[in-house]
């Protein structure tokens, strides 16, 4: 409930900072916008009052030179019509051949005048580049919100497809996990009930059903720390490659050679959750034995720093395109026609999420070397 409750205030929080960052560019080219209109409404004013001085002009003797010039220059500036007593208007700063009809439609329906003395209304226009500036930023909103509604729409169908990638892939990895020791303990099921026809005695069968029952709770262990908190602890590298070897050498060719670190070799203690740890293993052990198709070799080595142990598992197989290195850890994505790409997704999120390492391909030649690294936390 607290996990869900944290996630709604933030996703709160980041709406509100969001609608902050969009609005903000509205609200300043508004107010830009409202600053040019008012100079521009002062331009005008002055424009009329340099209209009102050349009438006066017209029955005094003043020099009123300076007031043509700045009216000449006022009027490059600006868009005005004027109508005087006679219902006749004078168009300013609209080109030589305007469109009378249009212009004074416009104008008049903009209820933007002035009235004087001198001349009953005095109509202006602002320049377009305010429209523009006003308008602008609303444009910008409405297709960052339309990019950003298509962009959520992608990433939910692209989230869900994922999701739907990894249901699948862990309902066919949990039957393929448990499929193995069920079907060994009906087999030996059927022995008990052979009775003296078997081969095997009644021991000897009790003992395996214990080897799939152990599977079975390895199994029940694995699945149900997926998505706990892991609780980890100082194990042994060797022991670890040791046990994948043996878990793995019984389901390879014959032709498949297996070169691990000898019981004496040079050990690691590593911060782990051994069966996770394994599944790990087993799941990069069986994509290197899908690769070699039957013949080759499997090499294990073990490299270690100041903090870090570094698991390296090499094989001889196809191996991998260099643009593939960070894809084959996709859920789904596998290159086998049966296969359901799932073993080194769970193998990234075990290492990455649980244990704090990495897991990665460091190399790939085909028929030569593919290695993958696997780097733990030294304990």
């Amino acid at each position: 409930m607290d996990l869900y409750l944290r996630t709604n205030t933030w996703n709160f929080y980041l709406i509100v900072f969001g609608a902050i960052i969009l609005l903000l560019p509205v609200y300043l080219s508004n107010r830009l916008a409202h600053n040019l209109a008012s100079r521009e409404k002062t331009n005008v004013e002055l424009f009329i009052r340099t209209l009102e001085e050349s009438n006066r002009a017209a029955t005094t003797e003043e020099d009123f030179t300076y007031v043509l010039d700045m009216q000449t220059a006022l009027a490059k500036e600006i868009h005005v019509v004027t109508l005087n007593d006679n219902d006749v208007y004078q168009f300013w700063n609209y080109g030589e051949h305007p469109d009378s009809a249009a212009i004074i439609h416009r104008v008049t329906q903009s209820n933007n005048f002035i009235e004087t003395q001198v001349y009953p209304r005095i109509y202006y226009e602002y320049p377009e580049i305010i429209t523009l500036i006003r308008y602008l930023p609303w444009i910008q909103l409405l297709l960052l919100l339309s990019y950003a509604a298509i962009g959520y729409f992608v990433f939910n169908l692209s989230r869900r497809e994922e999701q739907n990638r990894v249901w699948v892939g862990m309902a066919k990895e949990t039957a393929h996990q448990l499929g193995t020791p069920i079907s060994g303990m009906i087999g030996w099921i059927e022995q008990l009930k052979a009775g003296n026809q078997s081969e095997l005695s009644k021991e000897e069968i009790i003992h395996y059903i214990e080897q799939d029952i152990t599977k079975l709770e390895q199994v029940s262990d694995r699945f149900s720390k997926i998505g706990s908190r892991s609780v980890l602890e100082p194990c042994s590298a060797l022991s670890m490659l040791a046990e994948a070897e043996a878990y793995i050498r019984p389901r390879a060719s014959k032709r498949i050679k297996f070169d691990f670190p000898v019981a004496t070799a040079s050990d690691h203690l590593v911060m782990a959750n051994r069966n996770l740890i394994s599944w790990v293993l087993e799941n990069v052990l069986r994509n290197a034995l899908d690769a070699m198709e039957g013949q080759g070799t499997i090499t294990a080595r073990l490299e270690a720093s100041s903090n870090k142990v570094l698991i390296l598992i090499s094989d001889t197989g196809s191996g991998i395109p260099p643009g593939k290195f960070q894809t084959i850890f996709l859920p789904g994505y596998s290159t086998k026609s049966r296969g359901w790409g799932l073993g080194l997704s769970l193998a990234r999120r075990i290492i990455e999420n649980y244990h704090g390492g990495k897991i990665y391909v460091r190399e790939s030649t085909p028929s030569v070397k593919t290695t993958f690294v696997i780097e733990l936390n030294k304990a």
